[in-house]
């Protein structure tokens, strides 16, 4: 089943409450119209009450005292009084009904006939029927005014309740309703910017799915989906930046291979040519030498191997210093080509820390190579370790005296794809660099000043706290 938007929720809570609104005002309107139809009506019975008591004291004239003026004054006082209900029929059917209407009308009419039918006194059971016809008017017109003034009041209350329980339940709705989607809301946001911290982070794969299908369920699920391609990318970049480093190295490489193996050919040349005028020391000697460029030989290759060869994240308890002075014997012919001065300062004793020593590795290369890069013959390229007793991590400097880097350039560098080398840069090495030592939960900081230099720190968390040695004061480049 589909689930509900919240921007639907949202229209159908607020059509829901204008629709109460509504009805509660449509309702409201019509008890305060017939509420002032009655008070009209009441007007209108005050009046035709003071004419039935002035009939009702004509009447006491005409047959106490036998004034003749009085039966006059009676008639014309009753066709003046339906003659008023006939004008007001309309507001007086609205306040107490057609029926109520024609009776009280009846009532008026059957009392004329009966005091016509009198004249102008008449026997004592004529006078009797005139006086019951009158009482009759007047028992009516009471019974109407007391029904209509307690009408008035029970619409009233009535109304009074209904607007309180109207408002009532509009509050409990705009309340409930805004509670709902806020905590709806606020629960998708949290899983947003979980999600956020995982993909900042890194942790990719801890993104938990969403099941909702709202707009924030749909914004985690683009967030979940974004991760996946991130964390696809990252590796894809990753393995294409250690290709890329690899081809960077390989002429430097072929360079440093180049020596030992023309060595090599020089070796059995002469072997070859000097072996029956040589004894069996210098024999031993030529053979000797031979293994030794053979061994110069296949620790390159070693070196080169393990740093290219693609394989899963291998975390171990590592000795820094044997992969910071790995990843300098690998770009030191690119540093002789170049006529750049390098400095390795090994922090001796340190805390092992829990890495993975390719990952590191390739983090080290990448920024030897932008060192070299930025760097003019004759500059100089500082690679250091030391431990920082503050933060109990070891931490890895590189360090040139290079053109540096502009500072409106610098918040950007981390950057996917930015690059300042135009074409021939990618833009992806730093930001690669950057989440793998983040992945081991560690920072990467960076100072630099156009013209001076640069130098890019690397925090690494040791493996045991506990284990610590004395913190290694390794100065910078000056």
């Amino acid at each position: 089943m589909k689930k509900i938007k919240i921007f639907h929720k949202i229209v159908a809570a607020n059509l829901a409450n204008i629709l109460l609104i509504v009805v509660t005002g449509f309702l409201a309107y019509h008890s305060l119209d017939q509420v002032l139809a009655k008070l009209k009506f009441m007007e209108i019975a005050d009046s035709l009450g003071s004419s039935f008591l002035e009939m009702r004291l004509a009447e006491k004239n005409l047959f106490l005292y036998g004034e003749k003026s009085a039966l006059l004054d009676i008639q014309s006082r009753t066709e003046a009084t339906i003659k008023t209900i006939e004008e007001s029929r309309t507001d007086i059917v609205r306040a107490i009904g057609e029926a109520k209407t024609t009776r009280l009308k009846k009532n008026l009419e059957n009392y004329g006939r009966t005091l016509e039918e009198a004249g102008g006194g008449g026997n004592g059971a004529a006078q009797e029927k005139v006086r019951a016809a009158g009482r009759t008017i007047m028992e009516y017109m009471n019974y109407i005014t007391s029904s209509e003034r307690a009408e008035v009041n029970s619409i009233i209350a009535g109304s009074e309740r209904g607007l309180f329980f109207s408002f009532a339940l509009i509050l409990v709705t705009a309340v409930g309703v805004t509670l709902l989607l806020s905590m709806r809301v606020l629960g998708s946001l949290k899983r947003i910017e979980k999600a956020a911290h995982l993909i900042s982070g890194g942790e990719f794969e801890k993104i938990e799915p969403e099941k909702s299908s709202d707009e924030c369920g749909m914004a985690v699920s683009a967030l979940r989906a974004m991760a996946a391609e991130l964390r696809n990318r990252e590796e894809q970049m990753l393995e294409a930046r250690k290709l890329a480093s690899i081809g960077i190295l390989i002429a430097g490489v072929s360079h440093e291979i180049g020596n030992p193996l023309n060595n090599i050919s020089m070796l059995a040349q002469n072997f070859v040519e000097l072996y029956d005028r040589m004894g069996r020391d210098e024999h031993m000697e030529y053979v000797n030498r031979i293994e030794d460029e053979t061994g110069r030989i296949q620790r390159i290759v070693k070196d080169l191997l393990d740093f290219a060869r693609p394989k899963k994240p291998d975390f171990r308890e590592t000795d820094i210093n044997s992969v910071v002075d790995k990843s300098m014997r690998l770009v030191q012919n690119m540093i002789s080509v170049c006529n750049i001065d390098s400095r390795l300062e090994l922090c001796e004793a340190l805390p092992t820390v829990y890495i993975d020593e390719d990952q590191i590795q390739g983090v080290l290369i990448n920024l030897l190579t932008n060192a070299i890069h930025a760097s003019s013959p004759g500059d100089r390229l500082r690679l250091a370790t030391r431990f920082n007793p503050d933060s109990a991590r070891v931490e890895v400097e590189v360090e040139d005296t290079g053109k540096g880097i502009a500072p409106e350039i610098l918040p950007h560098i981390f950057d996917p794809f930015f690059t300042t080398k135009g074409a021939g840069g990618t833009g992806l090495g730093l930001f690669v660099s950057y989440g793998i030592v983040k992945n081991h939960k560690g920072e990467m900081r960076v100072r630099s000043e156009a013209g001076v230099g640069t130098c890019f720190t690397i925090e690494l968390p040791v493996q045991n706290r506990q284990e610590r040695s004395e913190p290694c004061l390794v100065s910078g480049l000056s």
